[in-house]
């Protein structure tokens, strides 16, 4: 029974069985590959992964080693070390025993010393007692009565020594004493010999030609006025050629208006917007010269340390003067005479120098408010941090308060040596001040004054005041007013001119 249809569904299935043999075959051989593959990739990372792993034992085995070194070494160390201190201690131990036997030998010596001295003092005791024994046998007098008169007897003859030698002392020390003084105030005087120039109360300023006093002067006097008025001086044109003349009795202004003349010449450009601006920096160019004059002095002096503030204050005394003293130099010829009397003596070198150069450091603000200069100065240094014993050498040296000590003594001293000199001062000048300085406070007095100066050797005053106080009718009142109390309460030749000074300034910023 043949089907025709048999043998292509037999070839068919033939065929299928083939294939599916050939594909599982073909799967097998990729299936061997990949896991060849991924035997060979295991292999690897193994190999890998062992390499690594002697590497970490090669470097745990170097860092071990090494560690090991380094524990050797330092064991080393401490064991020479260990072995150096272990000689020195038994060096220290040989040389203790060898002291200890040297103490006993000396204190066996000591011993031998002190029964010999011991054997010695009875023998004298047995001595003394028999000498004494036969000394009353001899006398007829008991023991006690011997000594009582023997103890009387040498009173008697050392009381009169005592009575002969206190009065040869006290006449050695009082003629000694004199000459020591002498000698010590002519030395410091000798030591500390400085020469004073008399102040003035005028500056010249040259001036490159005559042609330049117009210029000063200005249009109608305008120049000049303004200069004054800024100034507080009193400038004076006349015929000394090439020059002109400024005059103010307090040389703080003087020396304002002196710079500042100079300046506006050497500038050319005198008007008096620029007086005032030109005014106004010197003025603040002289404030610094005074801090730079309080440091040298204290530097020249000899006491370092001292504050900012007291060096500006000791500053201001070098326009200020005594009878026709600089007073600056005054301060610092004063701590250098402290200085060396101080020394002599065997005083505080250091206080005494301080208290010399700040004894009249109260004369820079004595303007300014109510009290003595000394106490003053003394109130100033005390807030300042000024050591109290300076402060009572400064406060004293007019005996106003109590002396405390004898650094205050030697600056009262050296103030006086100082100032008693020939040479150091002249009368004249100094009344001249204070004339001129009472009427400068005469017109400072009113209210609404701003400032005043006197001008002309004080023959005129001039007052400037605020205008938002005293209006116009107000300002000639107070001229009169000035006027009267200057007639009622000072004595001064001639006549002086009160002038009163009202100025009113509108000013705007164009924005």
């Amino acid at each position: 029974m043949n089907a025709p249809w048999l043998l292509p569904v037999v070839i068919s299935l033939a065929a299928l069985a083939m294939g599916l043999t050939l594909g599982y075959l073909f799967r097998q051989m990729q299936l061997s590959r990949e896991l060849k593959g991924r035997r060979a990739e295991a292999e690897r990372i193994m190999e890998a992964a062992n390499s690594k792993v002697r590497e970490l034992e090669l470097s745990a085995r170097d860092e071990a080693l090494k560690l090991r070194n380094e524990a050797e070494a330092a064991a080393s160390r401490r064991r020479t070390e260990l072995g150096n201190e272990e000689e020195r201690l038994q060096k220290r131990r040989a040389d203790l025993d060898d002291r200890l036997d040297k103490l006993e030998k000396r204190d066996q010596t000591l011993s031998r010393r002190q029964s010999a001295l011991d054997k010695r003092s009875n023998e004298l005791e047995e001595k003394y007692t028999e000498t004494l024994a036969e000394l009353v046998k001899v006398s007829g007098m008991s023991r006690e009565d011997a000594k009582d008169q023997l103890l009387k007897e040498v009173e008697r003859e050392a009381r009169t020594d005592m009575v002969r030698v206190i009065h040869q002392i006290e006449e050695e020390a009082r003629v000694e004493g004199e000459r020591r003084a002498r000698g010590l105030i002519a030395d410091a005087i000798q030591r500390v010999a400085s020469e004073h120039v008399a102040e003035v109360t005028t500056s010249n300023v040259p001036l490159p030609s005559d042609d330049m006093k117009g210029r000063i002067i200005g249009r109608n006097g305008r120049n000049i006025r303004a200069f004054e008025q800024a100034a507080g001086v009193d400038v004076i044109v006349d015929d000394t050629p090439e020059a002109v003349t400024i005059s103010s009795f307090d040389s703080v202004r003087r020396e304002v208006a002196r710079r500042s003349m100079e300046r506006l010449v050497l500038d050319g450009r005198i008007h008096p917007a620029n007086i005032e601006k030109i005014v106004v920096q010197t003025r603040e160019d002289v404030d610094r010269l005074i801090a730079e004059e309080g440091e040298r002095a204290a530097f020249d002096a000899g006491v370092p340390g001292l504050k900012q503030e007291i060096t500006k204050k000791l500053g201001r005394l070098k326009f200020r003067t005594s009878y026709g003293q600089n007073q600056l130099a005054h301060a610092v010829e004063v701590a250098q005479l402290a200085s060396v009397i101080a020394s002599e003596l065997g005083a505080d070198v250091g206080v005494s120098k301080m208290g010399g150069l700040l004894h009249d450091l109260g004369k820079a603000m004595d303007h300014d408010v109510e009290g003595t200069h000394a106490l003053l100065g003394a109130e100033f240094c005390r807030r300042h941090g000024v050591p109290e014993i300076v402060v009572n050498a400064i406060a004293s040296h007019h005996h106003e308060v109590e002396q405390e000590s004898v650094e205050a003594v030697i600056v009262e001293s050296a103030d006086a040596i100082s100032g008693a000199r020939p040479g150091a001062r002249r009368e004249g000048l100094e009344e001249y001040l204070k004339r001129v300085r009472a009427l400068e406070d005469v017109a400072n007095s009113f209210e609404g004054v701003a400032e005043s100066y006197a001008l002309q050797a004080g023959r005129e005053i001039r007052v400037i005041v605020r205008p938002e106080d005293i209006d116009d009718l107000a300002a000639t009142r107070l001229a009169r007013t000035v006027a009267k109390k200057i007639e009622e309460g000072m004595n001064y030749p001639g006549q002086i001119k009160v002038t009163v000074i009202r100025e009113t300034r509108s000013v705007d910023y164009a924005k």
